[in-house]
């Protein structure tokens, strides 16, 4: 014992208790009273210890629990009198806008500012205009302020992707981390799509360079009822995990039940309704919606369990309740759901599933936030806004349509139409189904067919946060919101607009950008056209307008102002070869006979003239991909021409040639679909196509014009048997690649029979293109090997072009030197899997993109589509190749890489085919496509809704 303690006598047990006793009297009292200050401050009654059993601290539980079911859910009053973020990381410089062009998502006559300054400091926007230097957050730090004058640059506040699965389904894709689903019943409320977030996803980095700053990261939708969503940041922080990623996560998360007695926050939940359900677990529809509704009973006897013991409890009605509050942590997401607290976002496509859900809401009185996908909810929206509470808003794709039965009526009008019937309409990515860094060229695309300018770049910055009820910090940019912010190198809604530097939480979140020059127009929105009728006659058509054109022989265009023609192996601008700023062009027969400043001063009887308006001649586009003209509804085998088998790993019938068979895909085309039609109205004009197949063996591809009605038509087949294509992928349910690289050298040295055998001999002698479907730089290296091997045998150049590609880039000077043609596809590439992780990604993390550092090493280079409803978009894709090389690539060498670049590399014969635009050239988004001159077919085809006769 100290000295200083030393005349104190020590306690006896007996006062040890009575002292004990004491206090716990003391801190019982003080508890009690601190109890009935909160109690009456929630408007329930206090209950006298004395008429009930319960312990204090479990009445004072109770009166917790009973508070909190009564709460709202939103942000704090005070939310935006914050002088600091939750989220700011300590030490994060201040950093000063100046001289922005700020799109401030406000919708009134201050959405956009010019030449103004804003300041972010403390993981928040603190100032919102030019006087902002000397705002007093920072006259003390100016030492830690940077200053970044953007001489008149597009601001806008962070891009916020409302449906996605980045982490949960991660790229590259590994059995390992696929946690998108789970297929233990089709009602699973209690799953947290937190759970399986990983944060190696590579996906993080890319999105961001896209302007992508926040995501919704739901569960997939294998289920009726999938699991809990959550928000998230894409940053990295210094914790690394799933949790710190998060933004207002539910305070149940880490245990407690509210915080401050205000209000609760925000949650989301997942469900489906429609084919996939149904698909999953074998039920039908009407399985599924018993389902839901069997779930949402179960939630409403819970809740109406606490409503009655709260009600009880409040009214000092405590003799007779039992201790424990009424609640269920399977189904308390759903109880939630039924108060009104939880955003409820629905997989839901067509109007019989969406009346469904509908009805459900109404029944057990929730309000939907969004339907996601809902391809055919512009043909109802009447219906929508029968919903409980308030209409749903609509979370879409642009152009991604006809994939599956549900998807088929999808219309690239449905953004447009929904938002004139007064309804909040969301682009999302669906990551990684669309590559979520590129979310903002669907709102761009839905800007051009339609969509008002302000409210498609809201669609994916200031719409998604109101739905997420995130718009007290996210979605504006506004004095007290996260300093989320985008600068780009163009207006938002310029085709290949990319960041210039993306803030999250205030920091910086590109290093070492690398930055393309581009043109003052890029600063203005594009003009987009009119599709006034298109739309209209989509609607009349429920979904399914007839896409028509009508044949002509001979039209004459004025205000033609380019006339991008071929001329031998390049393309050339010709009508400015005659110095004429705008001139004609004369069409007689599908063919050009005129191109000069006047073609004609009179107009003879049966020539019609259509008016381009500025507009030009474009060079007609070549779709190349999987299963182009050899299906229509992807998911429906009925509509598709099939896979073919493969003698790897099947069993290949004598009655088709054994091992020696080689299927033909103009066997098998199919002519008519809707997604050829509408690449020819997007200025495609032919494709070329292999068998469909999953393995290595492929087949011979065909040839054939989109436009044609059936094969018998004149110039329908262009050539019936262009390459042999084979695939070297890896793969569970693969042979090994050495094994299908041995099969492939087996087959160019001549061991194997039939028609496969003489193709293949062919292709040894350089007369027919060989084309391999490959990612892998390894295998591409393999290849360019044996490619040496057999001509060192037979002395004999072999015809080789490598397809798909993704790693290609990174042999360039080898391919080059190999005389090996690549065709990109996608054109912009994504690490979907293993095989294609080493990506060039381009501006702004990459100088080069893959496309450009292939062209400057003299390979020829193609682009390819992975799905057959993006063929419409190869003009797109070609003009965004040139966009991102700053002055690079031409475009006269844009349009060589969709249409004669893929010639040669396929092995087709060149077609001097022609497409006609109003309002610009072909890769331009403000331009219409208005014509198709096919020489080949001798014929003009004018498309109806744009035919101005």
């Amino acid at each position: 014992m100290s000295s200083k303690h030393a005349w104190k006598s020590p306690p006896s047990k007996a006062g040890e208790k009575f002292l004990g006793i004491r206090v716990l009297a003391l801190l019982a009292l003080a508890f009690w009273a601190v109890s009935y200050i909160l109690w009456n401050n929630h408007n329930l009654p206090v209950v006298p210890l004395r008429q009930t059993t319960l312990s204090p601290y479990l009445v004072e539980e109770l009166r917790q629990k009973c508070s909190a079911i009564r709460m709202e859910a939103g942000p704090p009053e005070s939310f935006n009198k914050r002088s600091e973020s939750d989220r700011y990381v300590p030490g994060t410089p201040a950093v000063l806008l100046r001289n922005a062009t700020l799109w401030t998502g406000g919708g009134d006559d201050q959405e956009i500012l010019y030449q103004t300054d804003l300041l972010l400091d403390r993981g928040i926007i603190v100032s919102v205009g030019n006087d902002s230097y000397n705002h007093p957050s920072i006259r003390k730090g100016r030492q830690r302020l940077q200053v970044l004058d953007l001489d008149g640059a597009w601001v806008t506040p962070g891009i916020v992707d409302m449906h996605s699965h980045i982490g949960d389904d991660p790229s590259p894709s590994l059995r390992g981390a696929e946690d998108e689903n789970s297929v233990k019943g089709p009602i699973l409320p209690w799953l947290r799509s937190l759970d399986g977030l990983n944060t190696h996803d590579d996906s993080f980095e890319l999105s961001i360079s896209g302007g992508v700053t926040t995501s919704l990261v739901l569960p997939g939708s294998a289920n009726a009822i999938g699991g809990q969503g959550f928000v998230i940041k894409l940053r990295s922080t210094a914790e690394k995990t799933p949790s710190s990623k998060l933004l207002e996560p539910p305070f149940s998360l880490n245990g407690s039940v509210y915080q401050d007695g205000e209000r609760t926050r925000w949650r989301h939940i997942k469900q489906a309704c429609g084919e996939n359900p149904g698909r999953v677990y074998g039920g039908s529809r009407m399985d599924t919606y018993w389902a839901f509704r069997e779930a949402y009973d179960k939630a409403m006897q819970v809740k109406k369990e606490q409503d009655e013991f709260c009600a009880m409890f409040g009214s000092n009605q405590l003799h007779g309740l039992t201790s424990r509050f009424p609640e269920s942590l399977q189904w308390e997401s759903l109880v939630d759901v039924l108060r009104g607290r939880v955003k409820v976002h629905t997989h839901c496509y067509e109007a019989v599933d969406l009346d469904a859900l509908i009805r459900i809401s109404n029944e057990f009185k929730f309000p939907l936030a969004a339907f996601h996908h809902a391809h055919e909810a512009y043909l109802v929206p009447d219906l929508l806004k029968k919903a409980w509470g308030q209409p749903p808003a609509l979370a879409l794709f642009a152009t991604n349509s006809r994939y599956k039965r549900e998807a088929y009526r999808g219309s690239e009008f449905a953004a447009k139409i929904l938002s004139e019937n007064g309804l909040k309409v969301t682009m999302k990515s669906d990551h990684p189904v669309l590559d979520s860094r590129y979310l903002l060229y669907e709102a761009q695309q839905a800007h051009y067919y339609g969509l008002k300018d302000h409210l498609a770049i809201a669609s994916v910055i200031t719409t998604p946060a109101q739905v997420l009820g995130l718009d007290h910090r996210l979605g504006y940019l506004r004095t007290g919101y996260d300093a989320d912010v985008v600068v780009w190198d163009s207006h938002p809604l310029a085709l290949g607009a990319t960041p210039r530097q993306v803030f999250i939480d205030g920091i910086a979140q590109l290093k070492n950008q690398a930055l393309s020059s581009k043109p003052p127009s890029f600063q203005k929105p594009p003009r987009v056209p009119n599709f006034d009728k298109e739309a209209q006659e989509t609607i009349e058509y429920d979904g399914l307008p007839p896409l028509k054109y009508r044949k002509i022989d001979s039209v004459l265009f004025t205000n033609v102002a380019h006339v991008f023609a071929f001329s031998g192996k390049t393309i050339v601008d010709r009508l400015l070869e005659y110095g004429s700023t705008l001139g004609q062009v004369l069409v007689t027969n599908g063919s050009i006979t005129c191109a000069q400043a006047v073609c004609m001063t009179g107009v003879p009887i049966g020539i019609e003239v259509v008016d381009l308006e500025g507009g030009s001649i474009n060079p007609g586009l070549l779709a190349y991909g999987p299963d182009i003209g050899l299906e229509e509804i992807s998911a429906e085998s009925s509509t598709n021409d099939g896979v073919v088998l493969d003698p790897l790993k099947d069993r290949i019938p004598s009655i088709l040639g054994g091992e020696g068979s080689l299927i033909r895909a103009a066997d098998g085309i199919q002519f008519g679909g809707r997604d050829l039609l509408l690449a020819s109205r997007a200025g495609v004009t032919r494709a070329v196509t292999a068998p469909s197949h999953s393995g290595f063996w492929g087949g011979l591809s065909v040839y054939f014009s989109v436009s044609a009605v059936h094969r018998l038509e004149a110039g329908a087949i262009i050539q019936d048997a262009a390459a042999v294509h084979v695939a070297i992928r890896h793969g569970a349910r693969k042979p090994s690649v050495s094994t299908q690289v041995t099969a492939l050298r087996n087959l160019l040295l001549g061991h194997a029979d039939g028609l496969a055998g003489e193709y293949f001999k062919r292709v040894a002698l350089g007369k027919v293109t060989l084309v391999v479907e490959v990612h892998d730089l390894n295998i591409i290296g393999t290849l360019l090997t044996l490619k040496a091997e057999i001509e060192e045998q037979t002395q004999i150049k072999i015809k080789m072009t490598i397809s798909g590609a993704s790693e290609a880039h990174l042999l360039a000077e080898e391919l080059s030197r190999a005389e090996v043609s690549v065709i990109l596809n996608p054109s912009r590439p994504f690490p979907t899997i293993w095989e294609k992780r080493q990506i060039l990604p381009g501006p702004p993390l990459t100088h080069q993109s893959a496309i450009l550092k292939l062209l400057e090493r003299n390979v020829t280079v193609g682009i390819g589509v992975e799905e057959l409803w993006s063929a419409r978009n190869i003009r797109f894709d070609a003009g965004w190749a040139a966009i991102e090389a700053g002055g690079k690539i031409s475009k006269e060498q844009a349009f060589s890489i969709a249409s004669l670049n893929l010639e040669k590399a396929l092995g087709v014969s060149p077609v001097a085919d022609f497409v006609a635009t109003r309002g610009g050239d072909l890769l331009e988004m403000n331009s219409k496509v208005v014509a198709s001159i096919l020489q080949r077919r001798s014929t003009v085809e004018l498309h109806f809704a744009t035919d101005e006769s």
